[in-house]
């Protein structure tokens, strides 16, 4: 079902003329009663009842607001103008809000890629956009929305692992740009029935659940320490590299292959070594 807009009469205009057919009703039935005629008193009655049935059909709209007009149950349009609006008497109107919205899921407890228990959430930004499919096509829409976008979250999470491990790879923790655009999509999918389209959808929290947290957290520890020793090795080895090439190339000195491996190997202890090095000056021959 989709939304078909429909006119309506502008409400104060309506409104004067039906309090002008008011004040006539009892002019006529004064009048009537007056001089002693029956027929103007009956006809002001039947016009005032049919004004009073007639002041039903008065509803107001609010900005980015739309009513949702039904006759005995038949969908029959939407009113999206604002203000005080008039129509069928007999119509029943549904407001529904189209202003932008958004909401933050519980927490969620799901297993990444990797099998690893991990606690998720995010914030929703939506808005409604066809108001009788909001309203027809799903029995509560606000709560479609809520419990929609939770299992959108939870079928999105498990794609990916919670850390990246591999250059390269998607992760929830180091691809924030990727993650919000695939679980939007996600969240879009399940929700287009609903007449709603999700604007933003971000993960708003993001840790490994409680019983893992300080194992993973020793993981991470240990992952930063093998990333900084492999930098200082590398650099390292091209400051040696550089030494050896500066006293070849200037013939300061030449060194055999022992002493060279020698001169190889304390360079590498004074540039890899945590603390300060204490020097020793041989004041003899080296060889």
């Amino acid at each position: 079902m989709k939304e078909t807009p429909i006119s309506s009469l502008p409400g104060i205009p309506m409104l004067l003329a039906l309090l002008a057919v008011l004040l006539g009703c009892a002019w006529a039935f004064i009048g009537g009663i007056a001089g002693g005629n029956l027929v103007p008193v009956l006809a002001a009655i039947f016009a005032a009842l049919t004004v009073l049935v007639m002041l039903c059909g008065f509803y107001m709209v609010e900005p980015n607001q739309a009513a949702v007009l039904s006759l005995f149950s038949k969908y029959i349009g939407t009113v999206k103008e604002q203000g005080l609006r008039w129509n069928n008497p007999f119509y029943a109107a549904r407001k529904i809000s189209q202003r932008t919205r958004n909401f933050e899921s519980s927490k969620l407890k799901v297993n990444d890629l990797e099998g690893s228990p991990i606690e998720i959430a995010a914030v929703v930004v939506w808005q409604v956009v066809d108001s009788a499919e909001a309203v027809y096509n799903v029995d509560d829409y606000e709560s479609f929305v809520h419990i929609q976008s939770e299992a959108a979250l939870r079928a999105m999470a498990i794609n990916y692992p919670y850390d990246q491990h591999e250059e390269g790879k998607i992760s929830l923790r180091s691809h924030a740009t990727e993650i919000s655009k695939h679980l939007t999509e996600e969240i879009q999918e399940r929700l287009a029935q609903a007449g709603v389209t999700v604007m933003e959808a971000r993960i708003s929290h993001l840790a490994y659940a409680p019983e893992i947290a300080q194992a993973m957290l020793q993981r991470q520890q240990a992952s930063a320490i093998i990333a900084a020793r492999t930098r200082i090795v590398e650099g390292a080895v091209s400051m040696v590299e550089m030494a050896l090439s500066e006293l070849s190339k200037r013939n300061v000195v030449d060194l055999d292959p022992e002493r060279r491996a020698a001169m190889v190997s304390n360079l590498l202890v004074v540039l890899c070594g945590e603390r300060g090095t204490q020097p020793i000056v041989n004041t003899g021959s080296i060889y």
